[in-house]
């Protein structure tokens, strides 16, 4: 399936700036470099589940938001899929043999961080025995596929980011927690490309 693309990441971005952002990091080439996974499986009543993360309350700009499993390239990844299935495999137990990644989704710049980060969409056909890395992840957030993609997820909220206070973003309401940012932009994306095959 053709990749929905920055259109569709763009409509959970917080902010207009952001494609300005993205040209001036890769003309400076000094951004790090991520990959990330978003895990589908089913769970033990076999529905479809999607698997993300609460960090852990830290002094960054992530500090205790929703994400997926995911991190930092490392000198031992030979690739982007590489390093988001070890980091999967580090921050929630799931063994990266197990993964099938069907996808690579649309490069996104986050600028207060400086990452380029590449999501990946893989799948397991068993249900996993999650091993939370402790001092890295809160918890786990398991989505119901059915949650997912229900429109009643989509709203924004009035938040104070590293750039900007009191602005609108949007964002999703999962299982009670607000996802925005890259993670709602990402998953906009991959919820675009389970509309075309639902």
């Amino acid at each position: 399936m053709e990749l929905p693309g920055e259109a569709i990441q763009l409509k959970m971005a917080p902010v207009e700036r952001l494609l300005e952002l993205k040209d001036q990091a890769r003309q400076k080439n000094t951004a790090r470099k991520a990959g990330v996974l978003a895990l589908f499986y089913p769970n033990a009543k076999n529905e479809a589940m999607l698997a993300l993360i609460l960090r852990k309350t830290y002094k960054g700009v992530h500090s205790a938001q929703i994400g997926f499993p995911g991190g930092k390239v490392e000198d031992e990844d030979a690739n982007l899929t590489d390093t988001a299935l070890r980091e999967t495999e580090e921050e929630i137990g799931v063994p990266r043999l197990a993964v099938n990644v069907l996808k690579e989704l649309t490069e996104i710049y986050i600028p207060p961080s400086n990452f380029f980060v590449q999501a990946f969409i893989g799948i397991t056909t068993t249900t996993p025995e999650f091993v939370l890395q402790e001092d890295e992840v809160e918890e786990l957030v398991e989505v119901t596929l059915d949650h997912f993609m229900d429109d009643a997820v989509l709203t924004t909220k009035v938040l104070s980011t590293s750039y900007a206070t009191d602005i609108d973003v949007p964002a999703f309401l999962l299982n009670g927690h607000v996802v925005w940012g890259a993670t709602a932009m990402m998953l906009s994306e991959v919820r675009e490309l389970l509309k075309q095959l639902l």
